[in-house]
């Protein structure tokens, strides 16, 4: 059990940027932030989606040659009865010296306490206006984390949801993301993720709100995650804390329900 830390409260805001009440800030938010176990956990989930690939054991090994020995004036590789060299690495046709291997192992592993603190510890890093700031993030607001009430999320329209992001404050890092857009560099730009944009704000909802999804969407770098699907790649993306994040109030509330004890 964590000693007791004292009462932190935050003002909830509408679609206006008007104040229209306060909330008392769950203990998750209070947990210390540690950037080793954040950056642990970041690891573990995103090559937790990578697929191990290798070469086929047998690629360049198929044909059957044999070394002709000294005394030929050629390399003492295996060769066929044409003296065409084959299996050696360096040949056409031969096998690769060190090819990729599927027994490789790929995914960070960590353990589940670990990971719960790793989480709670970035939830409260989003609270931290110096880490934010210290992630590139541009907004005009002194303190954190940003709550809103729930009838935020009943926009439907990307013009309306800009105009809501300009009230809190918050617009100036959605501009940085699409400055800063630009096409990636090597092959990846003709495989389907031609572009490079920036982390933006992440928003935190309380259900799966559609118009919310089809309102923020278009919007540059900007991420709208439900409560109950909030991981670490997106509190914390790169495993760096403190991403510029806006919840709604009843999310916050949920975060308050699910995180009652917090290990330190």
């Amino acid at each position: 059990m964590v000693e007791k830390v004292e009462v932190r409260k935050a003002p909830v805001v509408n679609a206006s940027g008007e104040v229209v009440g306060e909330v008392v800030l769950p203990p998750v938010f209070s947990v210390p932030v540690r950037k080793d176990l954040i950056r642990r956990a970041f690891l573990a989930a995103f090559t937790s989606k990578l697929q191990p690939k290798g070469r086929d054991p047998l690629a360049g090994k198929r044909r059957v040659g044999e070394s002709w020995g000294i005394g030929h004036s050629v390399a003492r590789v295996p060769r066929l009865s044409n003296a065409r060299a084959v299996l050696a690495p360096m040949v056409r046709g031969g096998r690769l010296a060190h090819p990729p291997k599927t027994e490789k192992i790929v995914k960070e592993r960590v353990n589940k306490k670990e990971r719960l603190l790793a989480l709670a510890s970035a939830i409260a890093a989003t609270g931290e206006p110096q880490l934010v700031r210290l992630r590139g993030h541009l907004f005009e607001r002194d303190a954190l984390p940003i709550i809103v009430d729930d009838d935020v999320l009943k926009v439907s329209r990307t013009g309306e949801a800009r105009n809501v992001l300009a009230s809190l404050g918050v617009l100036e890092d959605v501009v940085r993301a699409s400055e800063r857009t630009r096409i990636r560099a090597g092959k990846g730009k003709m495989r389907g993720r031609r572009y490079v944009t920036p982390r933006s704000i992440l928003i935190v909802i309380h259900d799966d709100a559609g118009g919310a999804y089809r309102a923020f969407r278009n919007l540059p770098g900007i991420d709208v995650v439900p409560v109950r699907l909030l991981s670490v790649l997106h509190l914390a993306p790169g495993g760096c804390p403190g991403r510029l994040t806006v919840y709604t109030k009843s999310a916050v509330e949920e975060l308050g329900r699910r995180f009652k004890v917090v290990t330190p």
